[in-house]
């Protein structure tokens, strides 16, 4: 189940109930999930379950479900299993046939990405990069011809040499936005080119500080191109609605040109009402 990035209040109410009803609570580290059942009232004490001793804490966990326990499993912040341990727990737990339930809550990527305010319509969420230089660059430089938004996690000591790579390999033209310690007192969100990154940086050291994450938009080619097949299938559809009754004309222009029909139908449905409204 996920939990708050850093703001205690952003927590969902089913999340409150599964942890009041929980039996066993397993959390990537028990200091900081204290602090977050403290807070409201649930006095179940939670146990460890990391990145390093995950494997042998699934057979604890398969365990207390087949005794008819009920277990929740979080993670110091955002939702287990994206770049946080839970994903090997999880399989284990299929793998013995018993049920795994999300329970949806903050994630840093969804958050991040609402404010970014993308050109790209797709992204690609990488994670965390590679800590030794020469891999990093390797991994970099593989993500650099995708058209796509690419979506980074980093640690503070970090976050300087992976925006040197990152606008050295990727550009200095794409855009960067740096969205710092969310939800957090200090949180920071800024949206600058690649090429102006380092310097906002040394601009002031507390900007080192805290956990990032770094969203770098697609490159301006293929933002360019996606802006020209948007008008392509828009004009199509402008013909089409003309003869064709909206659903209809959306489903053909978005087979002809591979645009989502969903947002055809909509822009459609939009056109018709301009059409008749005196």
């Amino acid at each position: 189940m996920a939990t708050p990035l850093g703001h205690l209040r952003d927590i969902t109410l089913r999340a409150l109930d599964v942890l009041a009803a929980a039996d066993d609570i397993y959390a990537e580290d028990t200091r900081v999930s204290a602090v977050l059942l403290a807070r409201h009232g649930i006095t179940t004490r939670a146990r460890a379950l990391h990145a390093h001793n995950e494997v042998a804490r699934a057979a604890d966990v398969i365990a207390a479900l087949r005794a008819g326990r009920r277990v929740a499993l979080v993670t110091d912040a955002g939702t287990p299993g994206i770049s946080d341990p839970g994903a090997r727990v999880v399989q284990a737990v299929r793998d013995a046939g018993l049920p795994v339930v999300p329970v949806p809550g903050p994630s840093a990527v969804a958050t991040a990405l609402s404010v970014a305010g993308l050109a790209a319509e797709r992204f690609l969420f990488v994670g965390f990069l590679p800590a030794k230089a020469a891999a990093r660059e390797t991994e970099i430089g593989a993500l650099a011809a995708l058209p796509w938004a690419l979506v980074f996690y980093e640690a503070p000591h970090r976050v300087r040499a992976t925006v040197a790579d990152l606008a050295r390999l990727l550009g200095p033209t794409r855009v960067l936005v740096v969205a710092r310690e969310l939800t957090k007192a200090f949180e920071q969100i800024v949206a600058l080119p690649l090429g102006d990154a380092d310097a906002w940086f040394a601009a002031d050291p507390h900007r080192e500080r805290g956990e990032f994450v770094l969203v770098v938009d697609a490159p301006p080619a293929a933002t360019a191109a996606s802006d020209a097949a948007r008008a392509e299938a828009s004009a199509w559809l402008a013909a089409l609605i003309e003869e064709l009754p909206p659903a209809r004309a959306a489903h053909v222009v978005a087979r002809m040109t591979g645009a989502p029909r969903d947002a055809l139908y909509r822009e459609a449905m939009q056109r018709k009402k301009d059409r008749e409204t005196p």
